[in-house]
């Protein structure tokens, strides 16, 4: 079935939010500007860019309620019909604490990664959420996994070892961006966070899906809750002093929210990537939400990986990072995977080959028992 107008729009949307959010959290990343201290630096504050995206989060809890009330002022019952808003509104908002947290914490330890690693390589690991969400659903969900997941598990497995490949190939130490250490850390965080995003997702599969609560509203209450309580820790944060690779802000701590603050004033770039975030989170989370629901959530994930491929596309075009063949095994390994996984694509590709081969070969069996019929009806000379 073609798509809408509507639909396209809604496509469109989410791969280019999406896009959007993973590049602008590292173009600030890159960013240089003064700090407190009165030295120029680059802009390395993880927690206050996870701050910034709890906030774009929180604001899909606003446009919620805005929607609704604009919707329940007409008094014809449309807050009821409406597929943003309808569903049930009554339940305790802190039955969403744990996921909050859950993702506040897999969220702070990416943006950790991102700044010591490549935009493109933080989207793929992302894709490694799929091999625990499946570990622990059959652990704590009682899921029986059929041989196409396990088959496409095991694709994401060897294709996120190549992307670790590629990315320890490429980095010629020196001469790059970031030192192989680094990178190394940097990835291995990011798959650290994916093990709590599974938690996340499997948590919400047992105790939140079953309430049907509004997508839009269970978003901006983990927004809610994820800016928060970061914002309170943004407090400790501030007295704590760490190590190298973590501590590249004018007081060597943990998180510098002053500091932050001091280098988007000194630097307007600072803040435009900072509101690209917050923007680009909400739009994101709406587009991901509209595409669910007026499309599928296949369709959804086949589009987030059309927004790895063009986050990697544009990392390669800045020169953010280099290119390595291997890359391109990596991105297929992981794609096969998760479509194999998802059940999408790949086996209803097989399926319509198979099947048209089956009717090729029927249809030249019946033209060769025909020859054979004729011939076998001629007479003898």
């Amino acid at each position: 079935m073609a798509w809408t107008k509507y639909q396209m729009i809604l496509a469109f949307t989410l791969v280019i939010t999406g896009s959007i959010n993973t590049l602008s959290t590292k173009w600030a990343d890159f960013i240089e500007s003064e700090s407190s201290d009165g030295q120029v630096r680059q802009f390395e504050h993880p927690f206050v860019q996870a701050w910034a995206m709890f906030l774009g989060e929180f604001l899909c809890l606003l446009t919620f309620k805005a929607f609704y009330y604009y919707l329940r002022r007409k008094n014809d019952g449309s807050e009821d019909r409406d597929e943003l808003v309808k569903g049930n509104r009554e339940f305790n908002p802190f039955i969403l604490f744990i996921p909050a947290m859950c993702d506040m914490i897999a969220t702070s330890i990416m943006y950790v990664g991102l700044n010591l690693t490549y935009a493109s390589s933080f989207q793929m690991l992302r894709g490694s959420v799929i091999i625990f969400v499946g570990i622990l659903s059959v652990a704590f969900l009682n899921r029986t996994l059929a041989t196409r997941e396990w088959t496409g598990i095991l694709l994401i497995i060897v294709g996120l070892a190549v992307v670790g490949l590629s990315d320890f190939i490429s980095n010629d130490g020196d001469s790059s961006t970031y030192s192989r250490n680094n990178v190394i850390t940097g990835d291995l965080l990011i798959i650290l966070a994916q093990i709590i995003t599974a938690v996340q997702m499997v948590y919400e599969e047992r105790y939140v899906a079953g309430l049907d609560i509004p997508a839009l509203q269970a978003v901006g209450w983990e927004g809610f809750f994820g800016f928060s309580i970061l914002g309170v820790l943004l407090v400790p944060m501030y007295f704590i002093t760490t190590f190298p690779p973590f501590n590249h802000n004018a007081r060597g701590v943990l998180e510098d929210l002053p500091d932050a603050l001091v280098q988007m004033k000194n630097n307007y770039q600072l803040i435009l990537a900072i509101i690209g975030t917050i923007v680009s989170i909400a739009f994101f989370n709406f587009a991901g939400i509209s595409v669910t629901k007026e499309i599928s959530a296949t369709t959804r994930m086949v589009l987030d990986s059309v927004r790895t491929l063009v986050i990697w596309a544009i990392s390669l075009l800045l020169s953010w990072q280099k290119f390595h063949y291997l890359q391109i095994f990596g991105f297929a390994g992981l794609l096969f995977g998760m479509c194999l996984y998802n059940n999408i694509i790949i086996i209803q590709m097989y399926d319509r080959l198979h099947n048209a081969y089956l009717r090729r070969r029927d249809n030249n069996d019946g033209q060769n028992e025909v020859i054979i019929n004729r011939r076998a009806d001629e007479p003898d000379c």
